[in-house]
């Protein structure tokens, strides 16, 4: 039986993609590119902010990265002020949480979006304290696909990772679930498509979190 559910933040609870792509935009912009549309952008995502960055000066034509330090300054400053734009949870997703709280079940975010940033989100949508525990990238944890901060999320309730479901969007989350030990799950709904996310054999795949329920039944 699974104690505790461990979600990832971007594509998987909360539809951030507008924020993501509207504040790397604004970046390239700052060095003279065009603006990142929201597919290119949900290619670039998941592996933390320095590597959305590295990405989209790829793709602008920065082949030798030579704005790569300044773009990181520019960034964090334009993500500090539009992280929240146009922010919302994904369909069922509240209603979900509030039926895992229902049953006792623990529920923690795992990003590799900045803590700081992750917290304002996470608490901004579904309030302060309604996640039991929330973690952003920082100086303790590595950036996921590395498992420390799966293995943190399920020694911080005292389960093992065999009790523990991991839900993403993609390929980065479902090797985070692999490398820890835990069973997966691959929520369609996000970033990346069906068929990237299968590829990993995730234990279960879905369309709707309501497609989930049944394994808390």
């Amino acid at each position: 039986m699974y104690k505790c559910c461990i979600f990832d933040l971007d594509g998987t609870i909360l539809n951030t993609i507008e924020s993501i792509s509207h504040s790397i935009s604004l970046t390239m912009e700052h060095f003279g590119y065009k603006t990142v549309d929201e597919a290119h952008t949900k290619q670039f995502v998941g592996d933390g902010f320095k590597k959305l960055v590295e990405r989209a000066l790829l793709f602008s034509g920065d082949e030798n990265l030579v704005h790569y330090e300044e773009a990181l300054a520019v960034y964090e400053k334009v993500f500090e002020k539009n992280c929240l734009y146009k922010v919302r949870p994904y369909e069922g997703i509240p209603e979900f949480l509030c039926f895992l709280k229902d049953k006792g079940i623990r529920i923690a975010v795992l990003t590799n979006k900045g803590h700081e940033r992750a917290v304002e989100c996470v608490e901004t949508s579904f309030g302060k304290g309604f996640f039991d525990l929330i973690t952003g990238e920082g100086d303790l944890i590595a950036c996921k696909p590395d498992p420390s901060g799966a293995l943190y999320t399920a020694g911080y309730f005292h389960v093992s990772p065999s009790q523990c479901l991991y839900f993403g969007d993609t390929n980065t989350d479902m090797r985070t679930g692999i490398n820890a030990g835990m069973d997966t799950v691959a929520v369609t709904w996000g970033f990346r498509d069906r068929e990237e996310l299968e590829t990993f054999n995730p234990k279960y795949v879905i369309d709707h979190p309501e497609k989930i329920k049944h394994v808390f039944e």
